[in-house]
């Protein structure tokens, strides 16, 4: 990405449409009531050949004090800081207000690179506010339509210049991304600046999460406050994190089904599962005062589901008199309520004072590693031959079940495929024995493993020597040629 575009203005004039057309997907909420957007989300821009990061900001208030519309606008006024280039918004249907005369002074006084656009300028509709704009004193204004498209050409062609002045600096910045990992030989893990450690932090509404994460960012860079449900969308920021780089996604709070009523939160939920499938791993974080409740559960579950490593943060504890008490009492919840997440970490934390950060660091990143853990082939079949011995599979309708051999075909997370005779036949409750056993002896604690059973019949690779090698036996596992 070559530069950074803050799309600012009045509430409802398009900025987030506008966001949404220049990234080409529906990454920021949209809706017809104004204020829908609260924090600052940025997205990976592409307008022809140019490619950009572009900030969707909350809309500008006249509030200076520290009411929910105050902190929007501080916000606000941080996206110009940070942004490389500012893109005013008027709503050309509107004209210019009073308001936006005071924001383009803001803008003026900031020395900010400015492009003043006007919104929904379709047809004739924006031709007064065109003209109107002209007042401002920040250039000529650039008439567009975020809806229908209209003036992306002239919007281009404003912004191309910008590519060549901040490449340089870009280009020393810029992370790889979409790295392949080869089949065979060694592949580091380790977060760096090139490929940062991806982390969500999902949980019920007022649980602290936004206040968590600017503790772990050191400043203020999402919107808290004592109003549940302040953050809608889900946010993604950028940091070194005690030394490991990081992307920390913070989600909007996530409220049972039924009281998910309003059209703005049902999108509000759905964002904050789609930052699940983004991250590697997920700090599920709970009130200290009402933890592990049914939506708490499920919360974690789908993280599990999703396959993502995961760690069950305890928020507020510097609330709690009777520690010893509640930590003995939140582990018993823990492992009784949550069995498919075995020895996941559990830790306790303050969001405001910053207590236990260091300990949810080395919790995630030990879940990281696990999540990324290989096993060579031969360990994991000595392994199942003393798991067999132990205990033999069963024998449904006389018939005992053969456990050929095993390999590990996958990872973030780990997957494992065993060859046997009748895979059908093979309950849950013996597999359950042999996915605990791999986190226990290969110390896997918390994070999901897959198993799968698959017959081959008779048919046992390690007795062709072609197939001495793990790559060419899971290429005879997944049927393909060698």
């Amino acid at each position: 990405m070559s530069f950074t575009l803050a799309i600012v203005g009045r509430p409802n004039v398009g900025k987030s449409t506008l966001f949404n057309r220049l990234v080409g997907r529906k990454l920021a909420l949209v809706d017809d009531q104004p204020g829908v957007t609260r924090d600052l989300r940025e997205g990976d821009a592409k307008l022809f050949d140019l490619r950009f990061t572009v900030i969707d900001t909350a809309g500008l208030e006249e509030v200076t004090d520290d009411s929910l519309q105050g902190r929007m606008r501080r916000l606000t006024e941080r996206a110009v800081e940070m942004a490389d280039v500012s893109l005013f918004l008027l709503d050309g249907r509107v004209g210019v207000t009073p308001s936006d005369e005071v924001f383009a002074d803001i803008l003026r006084k900031k020395g900010a690179r400015v492009i003043l656009g006007v919104n929904k300028s379709e047809g004739k509709a924006g031709d007064a506010g065109a003209l109107e704009g002209w007042s401002l004193g920040l250039g000529e204004p650039l008439r567009l339509s975020a809806e229908h498209g209209e003036g992306m050409d002239d919007l281009y062609r404003l912004l191309k210049p910008f590519e060549a002045e901040f490449a340089v600096r870009e280009a020393e910045n810029a992370p790889l991304t979409e790295v392949d990992v080869e089949e065979e030989g060694e592949w580091d893990p380790t977060p760096s600046d090139k490929r940062p450690l991806q982390m969500a932090v999902i949980g019920r509404p007022n649980a602290g999460k936004s206040t968590l994460i600017n503790k772990i960012l050191g400043y203020d860079r999402l919107l808290t406050g004592p109003e549940a449900g302040i953050t809608r969308d889900a946010i993604s920021v950028r940091t070194d994190w005690h030394g490991t780089p990081i992307r920390v996604f913070d989600t909007a709070g996530m409220r049972k089904k039924a009281k998910v009523v309003e059209k703005l939160e049902k999108l509000s939920v759905s964002d904050g599962l789609r930052a699940v499938r983004f991250a590697e791993v997920v700090v599920v974080l709970l009130d200290v005062e009402i933890s592990f409740e049914v939506q708490d559960l499920r919360i974690a579950d789908f993280a599990e589901t999703e396959g993502r490593a995961v760690v069950v943060a305890i928020n507020k504890w510097d609330l709690e008199g009777e520690k010893q008490e509640k930590l003995a009492e939140l582990k018993e919840m823990f492992e009784r309520l949550l069995p498919q997440l075995r020895g996941a970490p559990l830790v306790t934390v303050s969001g405001k004072t910053g207590r236990g950060l260091d300990r949810l660091h080395d919790a995630v990143r030990k879940a990281h590693d696990v999540w990324n853990r290989r096993i060579p082939t031969a360990r994991l079949n000595s392994w199942l031959g003393a798991m067999t011995e132990a205990h033999p599979p069963p024998a449904p309708g006389g018939r005992r079940i053969k456990l050929r051999y095993m390999t590990q075909v996958k990872t973030r997370p780990p997957g494992f495929i065993v060859m046997c005779s009748h895979p059908e036949d093979m309950p849950d409750s013996y597999k359950r024995y042999l996915v605990n056993g791999l986190r226990d002896h290969f110390d896997m604690p918390g994070t999901p493993i897959r198993l799968t059973f698959r017959s081959q019949g008779d048919k046992n690779p390690f007795k062709n020597p072609k197939f001495h090698t793990p790559s060419r036996l899971r290429k005879h596992i997944d049927g393909r040629k060698d």
